[in-house]
């Protein structure tokens, strides 16, 4: 992996500058904070409980096993609204003003079985700078059984990743709670990216192994030994819970990137991307389903990701109305604006680009949608 990459081009038209002069007047002109209000803490307190409760019920050794199944299915749901709605802003420092709160809820992260640290690397810095960028974007990178990038390499069974991918997606947080965090530590520590972002290897390691063993300690041995039921309930309950999360979470985040409308990059051979970096994030970034209410508020305003991708220190309370924004001076300075109308339609575009990666169909270019499903603005 490369250490760093550019992007070259000065932004000449001075897109970006007019963009936040104008998000920036919106919050000064209403009075408003950029963090989060009253429905974060009330989203919080919403995501907390939908995970701990139904636990915390199954921990009293009272219900049918049909019920114990149900509250793990629901505490899954809880487990990624957490990641979706509460860490994720907090580890961008956009939930609250105060660094402390960002802090603590960064650390929310762990509780689900991850690391805040490695995500911060991984998501901050890595997905977020070099969007779909083969060998620095680890969210495209080469998975198991999956071929998420034109760059990436072909075998010959992912001409059917399309029809196993759900399979492999419900275990993603599986593999996170195991091993990935373990192994993304130390290549970050290997690298230096620990150190450069103020954290220090030795103390990541020891509170990593701590949290994971905390982790597994109260939410998969405590049942096992503590429950009356047959030893497979609880060991079935707990991988009920991580798939519908995995599930859950790994849709929402391939929505924003792998459809076909967003473009794929390659940096040149003195590393160089030879675009302006708030115009590779619009290429590569993409919304859907902005006008429903109940999605965006499930999964955090994930499905406003060219908001998030441009403005990720701004709580995602405020994208409906940031987003309005974006769309008009976007339009104003012929940049494109990618985005399907509905979560439908962008699920049917994923899957349709999996099946044309797999198949060597797509190439590091824009394809664009059919136009009943997406509505794109021409750079």
């Amino acid at each position: 992996m490369q250490k760093t990459i550019r992007f070259s081009l000065p932004d000449k038209a001075k897109f970006f500058q007019t963009l936040r002069d104008r998000v920036n007047n919106y919050f000064r002109d209403n009075k408003i904070s950029r963090n989060g209000d009253w429905r974060m803490y009330l989203k919080t307190t919403a995501m907390l409980s939908f995970y701990l409760i139904p636990f915390s019920i199954v921990m009293t050794n009272i219900l049918p096993v049909w019920a114990v199944l149900l509250c793990y299915f629901v505490s899954g749901i809880g487990l990624v609204g957490i990641g979706m709605s509460i860490m994720h802003d907090a580890n961008h420092g956009a939930y609250a003003q105060n660094s402390t709160l960002n802090t603590i809820f960064g650390y929310s992260i762990n509780l689900v079985g991850g690391h805040a640290m490695t995500w911060k690397v991984q998501h901050n810095v890595l997905h977020h700078t070099y969007t779909n960028v083969y060998g620095m974007d680890e969210d495209i990178e080469d998975k198991p059984f999956l071929r998420l990038s034109p760059d990436g390499k072909l075998k010959k069974y992912h001409r059917f990743q399309h029809l196993y991918a759900p399979i492999l997606y419900c275990m993603a947080t599986i593999s996170w709670i195991l091993w990935k965090d373990f192994k993304a530590l130390a290549e970050y520590n290997r690298e230096g990216r620990t150190k450069d972002i103020g954290h220090n290897p030795v103390f990541e390691f020891v509170m990593l192994t701590i949290t994971k063993l905390a982790y597994w300690g109260i939410f998969f041995v405590m049942p096992l030994m503590l429950l009356s039921y047959a030893w497979w309930v609880p060991l079935v309950g707990f991988v009920i819970m991580h798939f519908t999360a995995g599930f859950i979470m790994t849709i929402v985040f391939q929505l924003a990137h792998v459809v076909e409308n967003t473009d794929h990059f390659q940096p040149n051979e003195v590393g160089n991307i030879e675009n302006v970096w708030a115009i590779h994030q619009m290429a590569t970034t993409s919304n859907f389903a902005r006008k429903n209410k109940l999605v965006s508020w499930f999964v955090g305003g994930l499905n406003f990701q060219v908001e998030h991708h441009l403005f990720p220190n701004i709580c995602h309370v405020h994208y409906p109305e940031i987003a309005k924004i974006v769309k008009s001076t976007s339009e104003e300075f012929g940049v494109p604006y990618l985005e399907y109308k509905t979560f439908r339609g962008a699920m049917a575009s994923h899957f349709r680009t999996l099946y044309r990666l797999g198949n060597d169909k797509l190439k590091s270019q824009v394809l664009v949608a059919p136009k009943e499903d997406a509505a794109v603005i021409p750079a």
